[in-house]
């Protein structure tokens, strides 16, 4: 089965996709193009799924980049092949040939380009990586690679949409002590549980740390079970894992 990938038009012509579950060797609760080696998926059927991706972006398999995910504000700055991935949340090249990764099952993942400066970035956008900064952490390490803030386009992949993000109310009140403005975010739910929205807060964000252009693609994860893996279906489910979903993007 061919792979299939939600492309932006924002990013224009270079080569760069939020790849679908279609298209995979992975089977069971993984079925598809499972890319996340930290799942319990056979390690062989992960290989394959990257040799895909790899392929359609038209890179050696090592030379897809990507990092240690741990929902924190820390970038990287990739030169070539990184070797033992680094704890970070985000991967900024300059580097022709390379395609920066991100991998996620809910949060957001966020390309970035500017193409007239020749500098792409990819973020991983959980709610703590957004709200400690990691979207302004990968804007200004774009910056110093010669990148400008006004040249850059970042565009959101498929996330967890509002309707089906419920939280409590300490994860409220995480969000008004770092600014009382970030109620606005959220929308009452039943009892005391609220409902976030993780995609336009990211927007927000990106807005704020003035790209010159910052959209969301507009799907939810949870919401489409045929194209997308997502963490939270997954509890609700009862399943014992899940998939995660690649996001990529090169010069």
């Amino acid at each position: 089965m061919t792979l299939e990938a939600i492309i932006s038009d924002a990013i224009g012509d270079l080569r760069h996709g939020f790849f679908t579950r279609k298209g995979g060797a992975s089977s069971g609760v993984y079925a598809g193009l499972n890319c996340g080696a930290g799942s319990d998926d056979m390690a062989e059927a992960v290989a394959i799924n990257r040799t895909r991706v790899a392929e359609a972006m038209g890179v050696a398999p090592e030379d897809l980049i990507g990092v240690h995910q741990v929902h924190s504000p820390d970038v990287v700055v990739a030169e070539g092949p990184l070797g033992n991935k680094p704890e970070a949340d985000a991967v900024v090249t300059a580097t022709p040939g390379l395609a920066l990764t991100i991998l996620t099952a809910d949060c957001g993942p966020v390309l970035f380009a500017d193409r007239e400066a020749g500098v792409v970035g990819a973020a991983h956008a959980g709610w703590k990586g957004a709200l400690d900064g990691v979207l302004e952490g990968t804007i200004e390490a774009m910056v110093g690679l010669g990148a400008t803030r006004e040249g850059i386009c970042a565009v959101l992949g498929p996330t967890i949409s509002q309707q089906n993000y419920e939280v409590g109310p300490e994860f409220l009140d995480r969000f008004l002590d770092a600014d009382a403005d970030n109620g606005r975010f959220f929308v009452n739910g039943v009892g005391d549980k609220y409902h976030f929205d993780l995609p336009v807060y990211c927007l927000e964000r990106l807005r704020a740390a003035g790209v010159g252009n910052a959209e969301w693609v507009r799907h939810c994860t949870y919401a489409n079970p045929d194209l997308f893996y997502s963490y939270r279906r997954s509890v609700h489910r009862g399943e014992p894992d899940y998939g995660r979903l690649v996001s990529a993007i090169r010069l």
